[in-house]
């Protein structure tokens, strides 16, 4: 896991400042600055309406005796979302973004739930064969 990391908070960290300084050359410095910050704001507004959707998603789902796997999948990814939009950058907010965004998102939990069954799957053929 942590040889996983490592790679991303070398180069995350490099094309973002890339992408930076690429965006201030063609925009300006200030418009850059400007869209960081902005997009961190709406962002982290974003992120706290829909963790609160969320929320209240998955009380609603508690409430009627139902598994919320797919809300506690949503939470964490609202979460994750959050913090990447409040990270200053800009591949860092489209990523964020489409976390934060229920359609995306609802694309990338799906993407998860099928390789967490993809790796029960093989954890159980392990255990049997």
């Amino acid at each position: 896991m942590l040889t996983a990391l490592i790679p991303i908070f070398i180069f995350t960290p490099l094309v973002e400042l890339a992408l930076l300084i690429e965006v201030g050359q063609r925009i300006g410095t200030l418009p850059a600055v400007l869209i960081v910050v902005a997009t961190g704001a709406l962002g982290a507004i974003l992120a706290q309406w829909q963790g609160a959707r969320v929320w209240k998603s998955l009380q609603e789902d508690l409430q009627a005796l139902k598994m919320p796997t797919d809300k506690i999948i949503e939470g964490a990814l609202v979460l994750v979302g959050g913090v990447l939009l409040i990270t200053p950058g800009l591949l860092t907010d489209v990523i964020g973004f489409l976390l934060v965004i229920p359609w995306s998102r609802t694309l990338v939990r799906e993407l998860i739930k099928k390789r967490f069954e993809r790796k029960i799957q093989r954890a159980r053929f392990k255990v049997i064969g």
